[in-house]
């Protein structure tokens, strides 16, 4: 029994340092979106971490146009972003996790 123990405890630590390892992996995998015209551009980790936003000369021209696509495109790249992030962590946790009845709150 407590020999189990000690393999469960070096597992959690196991995946721990995967799930870190992917984390940090995470921040160099980039997610582009861009308006449906190609306006504005903007490229996050896929940690959500905003890298760069490209805006279009013709968006400078009307303000509320500029908000209203800023919010949208980050909106996006957000959602891809943490889509990636989740999926990744979670194939992590998932793979790592000892199977403890009442601790399968990561599948």
């Amino acid at each position: 029994m407590f020999g189990d123990i000690m393999g469960m405890m070096g597992k959690l630590k196991e995946t721990q340092q995967k799930i870190e390892e992917t984390k940090k992996r995470l921040d160099t995998v980039l997610i582009d979106e861009q308006s449906n015209d190609g306006l504005l551009k903007v490229t996050l980790t896929a940690n959500r971490k905003v890298k760069s936003i490209l805006i279009d000369d013709s968006l400078l021209e009307d303000k509320e146009q500029l908000e209203d696509y800023l919010v949208l495109v980050m909106n996006k790249a957000i959602e891809k972003a943490t889509n990636v992030n989740e999926a990744e962590l979670g194939a992590v946790a998932k793979d790592g996790m000892p199977n403890i009845p009442g601790l399968d709150m990561f599948k």
